[in-house]
């Protein structure tokens, strides 16, 4: 540990200025009633019918939830209490807009454990919060990267202040936690856990072999969750296929889209800039890395680099560690004693400026999706209570920046309306939901409400007019277009209109 500890703390390098600071990035939740993140909605969708108990008949017609021990139940357990106070949309808004803060103060703190104070510098590393994957939706691996990062922070607080064997009986139920959030972030607190006991033990005077062997054995305690893995994975019932390894293309444009939001210019600028920031951090003689999270940053690239696209049928598994790797590697800087006030406060400057400006882009970024969500969830006012909904929104053939986040909104007529959604997730073992609706044919379930203007050639989703020929007029009772791709409307014969917005429309289905 290094940096300069002799001098007086400065307000950002409080408690209460770090805490503040990190507060700050929940600005942009604020506002939207629900945030507005890709797969949301859908997750969503699961909780009510979790949460129900029975008291709508007819979601046993349509699904089935049965509760079991997986990697993948962070929100899903946390919704219960949560719905139970808040009610279950505001109880999910809070729990989201927890997840920023948690992150940026796991960050600042494991600064703080490894330079002895926040660095200047670290602030560039905030707007990794709202990350791609935090956009995307993935709630449970944001909460457990949270969790994992809070937790690295305090493992290695533990084995700065000689507290080892506390340490041993702590981090048994803390790994089952991150465990049970999400396996992701089990498996990158047991990276970054392990890289940082192997410089811990070898500042102890061993050798790197030997402080290989130690390293692994104190990382022991983070292994509970194996079995349970094994237990998860071994279910007669547990399918999906890990596959598309060393796709070098696609892990290149993860790295690219580490802060993809709305504005590709905008977002494509501010991660040049934290390459710069990275650049400046091996060329300038006034600040340095720490061996201790520089090599914490390699270990993760290592596994970023071998990790495979899809694991256990969920796809981007590598493309979520991509943020972490940068953030950890600018928490690394940190100043040398040549570093003047001046320069120091001009890093400062810079560091808090860009977390400001992206915030201040995220925050408006927010407000305009959640315009969207308002103006297409209107439409739920002309569905009725229980219906049988078949919703189409539009996709695309190739990547577009700006994601509409649209793909799972119909989720929210099965919360508000109860009614049924063809957007639910069909992943034996990954979800406690499956769909049993079998009215619906093969539109019964994720992705057969994304629909695209001709046939994609690398996707599974159906051109709109196909889908609107082919869905089966006797499983559904309405339809809902939710700025859908062009059509012949010659394809809506049959279906009466009951509201329309610009584009969007729900039909109901006559008979």
């Amino acid at each position: 540990m290094q940096g300069d500890t002799g001098s007086a703390l400065r307000w950002w390098q409080t408690r209460l200025g770090v805490t503040l600071i990190a507060l700050l990035s929940a600005i942009p939740l604020l506002w939207p009633d629900v945030p507005p993140l890709v797969d949301l909605p859908g997750h969503m969708a699961r909780y009510r019918v979790q949460l129900d108990g029975g008291a709508t008949p007819w979601f046993d017609d349509w699904y089935h939830f049965d509760w079991s021990l997986i990697g993948n139940l962070g929100v899903d357990l946390l919704i219960v209490p949560m719905a139970w106070l808040f009610g279950l949309e505001l109880g999910v808004k809070l729990i989201i807009l927890a997840i920023p803060p948690l992150t940026s103060l796991g960050l600042l703190w494991i600064a703080r454990e490894v330079h002895g104070r926040v660095p200047p510098t670290a602030f560039w590393a905030l707007p990794l919060a709202y990350c791609f994957p935090f956009h995307f939706g993935f709630a449970n691996f944001s909460l457990s990267m949270a969790f994992a990062l809070l937790a690295f922070a305090l493992w290695l607080r533990l084995g700065r202040t000689g507290h080892v064997r506390l340490r041993v009986v702590v981090f048994v139920p803390i790994s089952v936690v991150v465990w049970i959030t999400h396996t992701f972030g089990w498996g990158v607190l047991g990276v970054l856990a392990f890289s940082a006991e192997l410089f811990r033990q070898h500042d102890k005077g061993h050798n790197f072999a030997v402080a290989w062997v130690r390293a692994g054995v104190a990382c022991l305690v983070l292994a509970l969750p194996l079995a349970l893995m094994v237990i998860w994975r071994s279910g007669s019932h547990v399918g999906g296929q890990t596959a598309d390894w060393f796709n070098w293309d696609a892990k290149y444009s993860w790295m690219t889209m580490v802060l993809r939001d709305r504005w590709k210019l905008f977002d494509i600028a501010s991660f040049v800039s934290l390459l710069a920031v990275l650049v400046i951090g091996l060329r300038n003689p006034a600040i340095e890395y720490s061996r201790n999270l520089a090599m914490s940053a390699l270990f993760l690239l290592a596994v970023y680099v071998l990790l495979p696209r899809i694991v256990f049928g969920s796809a981007y598994a590598d493309m979520r560690l991509a943020p972490f790797v940068i953030a950890i590697a600018l928490i690394a800087l940190r100043p040398r004693p040549k570093l003047t006030p001046r320069m120091a406060n001009l890093f400062l400057a810079a560091s808090l400026a860009f977390f400001a400006v992206r915030t201040a882009g995220t925050t408006i970024s927010f407000w305009l999706y959640d315009r969207d969500y308002d103006r297409e969830l209107a439409a739920l006012d002309h569905v009725p209570i229980g219906a049988r909904l078949v919703s189409f929104t539009s996709g695309s053939c190739f990547v577009v920046w700006k994601m509409h986040r649209l793909e799972h909104l119909p989720g929210l007529a099965l919360i508000r309306r109860g009614a049924y959604t063809n957007d639910q997730w069909s992943m034996a073992g990954a979800q406690l939901l499956t769909v049993t609706y079998r009215g619906g044919g093969p539109f019964t379930h994720d992705p057969s409400q994304i629909t695209t203007a001709r046939q994609c050639r690398t996707e599974f989703w159906r051109p709109l007019n196909k889908s609107l020929q082919t869905f089966p007029r006797d499983g559904f009772d309405y339809v809902w277009l939710i700025s859908p791709p062009p059509y012949d409307p010659a394809n809506l014969a049959g279906l009466t209109p009951v509201w329309r917005d610009g584009r969007s429309m729900v039909l109901r289905v006559d008979r």
